[in-house]
């Protein structure tokens, strides 16, 4: 099963970058492949954790899916976990990080593990998410740098 992780110190706050990574409906503005997000529930559970039920559509040239995903945001934890729930994978975790280094810098830590239903579809877009992983912690790093207006330092 192809799994990718990275960790990178960041100049924004755990707090800020949770924010950012928690906003998932701005996804299609600057995720790689993602092309549409709509949240179809939305759970307050005690003690500041929300739950999300969203469905999340990937493109690639004529290729398209949507997935459904349950996204827990664990505020006092900093901690964003996506468990799936249906779409064209057998299996997909994600998870998400967020350690105080400094009152302007934090440690993003970013997993994911996921392996397609369809072995055709496997084999036609495995190559393409991989490199799009790749580019996941870079996109929300330099939207961070958008948002915050951060200086070099």
């Amino acid at each position: 099963m192809p799994e990718f992780s990275a960790r990178r110190r960041v100049r924004h706050s755990a707090a800020q970058m949770f924010d950012l990574v928690a906003d998932i409906e701005r996804y299609p503005e600057f995720v790689p492949l993602c092309r549409d997000l709509k949240v179809r529930k939305r759970i307050e559970e005690p003690e500041g954790v929300v739950v999300l039920v969203a469905d999340m559509t990937v493109a690639y040239k004529l290729i398209r899916e949507t997935f459904r995903s349950r996204v827990t945001l664990d505020r006092p934890n900093l901690q964003i976990l996506v468990e799936y729930l249906n779409g064209p994978f057998s299996h997909l975790e994600n998870r998400w990080e967020f350690h105080p280094a400094g009152e302007r810098l934090c440690d993003v830590s970013f997993f994911i593990a996921y392996e397609f239903r369809s072995r055709a579809l496997g084999l036609l877009m495995g190559a393409m998410f991989d490199t799009a992983f790749r580019g996941f912690a870079a996109a929300f790093e330099k939207r961070a740098d958008r948002i915050y207006r951060t200086s070099a330092g």
